[in-house]
C-alpha cells in the first residue's frame, strides 16, 4: 500500500512540475525518478526493463546522425526547394510538410521524421518569417497522425500486431481510411485556428516568393563531400528500417550504426557533434521511464484498467470505452506501458466476446492519444526540444489547448469510421 502511494505521489507531483514549467522538466523527470529508485518502488534490477532503452538510443542514434548532417548544409537545400514549392504561400508550407510528415511517418519512426524534418521547417519559417508554433504543431500531428496507419508506424501498433496476430495488410485496411480522414480534418482545424496568423497580403507573398526563388539551393551546400556521404548514409538508414525485422536488428541498433558509419566516414570531430545532441529531452525520457514504471510495477495502472474494462456488457461497447480510456490516459503517460497493460486484458475479453475491433480501438486511442499533451509522445517532446534550442519555446499549457481539441476530434472521427465499419 506504501508503494502505491509513493508511486502516486511522485507521479502527481513530478506532472505538475513540468506543467509549472518553473523547473526544467528534465529536472523534474529525474527528480522524480530519483526518489522512486531510492524508495525501492521500482527494483534496481528492473530499471533497464522500464528504462526503454530502445527508444532512448534510436533518439540518440538519430541525433548523432542528423547533427552532423547539418554540418553539410542539406536540410537548409532541402528546405530552400521545398519553399521554392510553397510559392511564397505560408499554407502550402504547412500543407507541404504535414503531408511529408504524415506519409513518411507512416513508413518510418515518426521520431526520426521530426527530427528531420523540423531543422528545414525551422529554417523556411525563419525565411518567411512567420511564427513557427503553427507549423511545428502541425508537422506534431501529422506524424502521430501517419504512424497511425500502418503496423510498423508506431511502437503500439508494433506490440498489438505482434500479440493479436495481425498482418501488415490488416492494418493498412483498418487504421489507413482513419490517418487518411483524421489528417484532412486536423489540418482543416489548423487552418481554421490559425488562418489568420498566416494571411499575408499577394504583395507581400510575391515578395516573398521573390526572395525564396532567388536563393541558390547548391549555394546552401556548406560541404560537397560531407553532403553526398550525409544522403548516402541517411537512404542507407532508411533502408535499413525497412527490412530490420528481417535482419533481426532493433531501430535502434540501425540508428547507432548509422551514427557510427557516418562518424567514420565524414571524420568530423564527434565533440562538436555529442555537444548538439538534445541531451535534456534524453534524461527527460529517462527520468519519466521511471516514474511511468512504478506505476505499472505497483499494478496500479493494471487496476485501473481492469476497472475500465470490466464494466462493459458488449464489443461495442468496449470499443468506445477502450479508445476513450487509451486515448487520454496516452496524453498523460507512456503509451508503451498503457498497451503493453491493456493487450492482455482485451486477449481474455476474447473469451466471452468478439474483440477484433477492440484492438483497431486499442491503436487508435493509443497513437493518437498522444497528441494531447506536449509530453503525450516522443516526436511531441523531440520538435519542442529542438525548437527551444533554437529559442522557440512551446508551453504545456498553449500545447493543451490545441493538443485536446485535436485528440477529442481524432479519434471521434476514428471511432466514427470503426463504427460504421463493424456495427452499422
Amino acid at each position: 500500500m506504501y508503494a502505491e502511494l509513493i508511486a502516486i505521489a511522485v507521479f502527481l507531483f513530478t506532472y505538475a512540475l513540468i506543467i509549472d514549467e518553473r523547473i526544467h522538466r528534465a529536472v523534474a523527470a529525474m527528480a522524480g525518478a530519483a526518489v522512486i529508485v531510492f524508495a525501492h518502488i521500482v527494483p534496481w534490477e528492473k530499471i533497464p526493463e522500464y528504462l526503454d532503452l530502445g527508444t532512448i538510443f534510436l533518439l540518440m542514434g538519430m541525433m548523432i546522425i542528423v547533427n552532423t548532417t547539418r554540418k553539410s548544409g542539406l536540410f537548409e537545400y532541402i528546405a530552400i526547394r521545398t519553399a521554392k514549392l510553397a510559392k511564397g504561400s505560408p499554407i502550402r508550407v504547412l500543407i507541404l510538410f504535414s503531408l511529408v510528415t504524415a506519409v513518411v511517418s507512416a513508413f518510418l519512426d515518426n521520431v526520426t521524421t521530426v527530427l528531420l524534418l523540423t531543422p528545414m521547417l525551422l529554417y523556411i519559417t525563419t525565411l518567411m518569417k512567420l511564427n513557427p508554433v503553427p507549423f511545428l504543431l502541425s508537422e506534431i500531428f501529422a506524424s502521430n497522425i501517419g504512424g497511425t496507419a500502418t503496423l510498423i508506424g508506431d511502437p503500439p501498433n508494433i506490440m498489438i500486431g505482434s500479440a493479436a496476430g495481425l498482418t501488415f495488410n490488416e492494418f493498412l485496411i483498418n487504421m489507413g481510411p482513419i490517418a487518411v480522414v483524421d489528417f484532412v480534418v486536423i489540418l482543416l482545424l489548423l487552418v481554421l485556428i490559425f488562418g489568420r496568423s498566416m494571411r499575408i497580403g499577394e504583395e507581400e507573398r510575391v515578395g516573398i516568393s521573390r526572395t525564396i526563388d532567388a536563393l541558390d539551393e547548391r549555394a546552401a551546400i556548406k560541404d560537397r563531400s560531407l553532403f553526398m556521404k550525409s544522403v548516402v548514409t541517411i537512404l542507407l538508414v532508411v533502408f535499413l528500417f525497412f527490412i530490420h525485422d528481417k535482419l533481426g536488428l532493433e531501430p535502434a541498433i540501425v540508428a547507432l550504426t548509422g551514427a557510427a558509419f557516418i562518424l567514420f566516414w565524414s571524420r568530423v570531430p564527434p565533440e562538436e557533434i555529442f555537444e548538439k545532441i538534445e541531451w535534456p529531452a534524453l534524461f527527460f525520457f529517462g527520468g519519466l521511464f521511471i516514474v511511468v514504471g512504478a506505476l505499472v510495477e505497483t499494478g496500479l495502472i493494471s487496476q485501473l484498467a481492469s476497472f475500465v474494462v470490466g464494466h462493459v456488457d458488449s464489443t461495442e461497447e468496449a470499443m468506445f470505452i477502450i479508445a476513450w480510456f487509451a486515448a487520454f490516459a496516452s496524453a498523460i503517460v507512456d503509451n508503451i506501458p498503457l498497451t503493453a497493460t491493456l493487450i492482455p486484458l482485451i486477449t481474455d475479453m476474447g473469451q466471452t466476446m468478439d474483440v477484433y475491433p477492440l484492438w483497431w480501438a486499442l491503436s487508435l486511442g493509443a497513437c493518437l492519444g498522444g497528441n494531447g499533451t506536449a509530453i503525450g509522445a516522443s516526436a511531441n517532446v523531440v520538435v519542442i526540444g529542438i525548437a527551444e534550442r533554437q529559442g522557440i519555446n512551446i508551453s504545456f499549457v498553449e500545447f493543451l489547448k490545441v493538443g485536446m481539441v485535436v485528440l477529442i476530434v481524432s479519434v471521434a472521427v476514428g471511432l466514427g469510421i470503426l463504427w460504421l465499419r463493424y456495427f452499422w
